[in-house]
C-alpha cells in the first residue's frame, strides 16, 4: 500500500508548505485542488435552523480573530448558503469520482 504524505496545503488565496524551503516551494508543481471543512445537519432538519446555523456559522467566520487564527494555519473562510455548499459537495463528488474511476482507485 502506498502512503500519501501532505507536502502543503491550499487554498484559493495561498500554498503554505511548512516543509519545504522557498527554493524547493517553487520548483514542485502544485496541485490546487482545495476543499474544506463544512458543517452538515442530520436529513430532514427543518430549513429554519438551517438557516439560523447558517447566519451564525457565517458571523463568525467574519470574525477579524477567527479569520487571523485561521490565516495562520492556512486557511481562509468562504462562507457560503446551504445551496451553495450542497452544490459544491456535489460538483466535488463527481468531479473526484470520475478521477477515482478513471484512475481505479479502490478502497482497502
Amino acid at each position: 500500500m502506498k502512503k500519501i504524505k501532505k507536502l502543503c496545503m491550499t487554498n484559493p488565496n495561498a500554498v503554505i508548505c511548512p516543509g519545504l524551503s522557498g527554493k524547493s516551494r517553487t520548483q514542485k508543481r502544485m496541485a490546487t485542488e482545495c476543499i474544506g471543512p463544512g458543517m452538515a445537519a442530520p436529513k430532514n432538519t427543518p430549513a429554519e435552523i438551517i438557516d439560523k446555523l447558517n447566519k451564525e456559522i457565517n458571523a463568525g467566520l467574519a470574525d477579524s480573530k477567527i479569520k487571523a487564527r485561521l490565516a495562520d494555519l492556512g486557511g481562509a473562510p468562504i462562507p457560503m448558503t446551504p445551496a451553495d455548499f450542497g452544490k459544491l459537495i456535489a460538483d466535488e463528488t463527481e468531479k473526484w469520482g470520475k478521477v477515482i474511476r478513471a484512475a481505479n482507485i479502490k478502497a482497502e
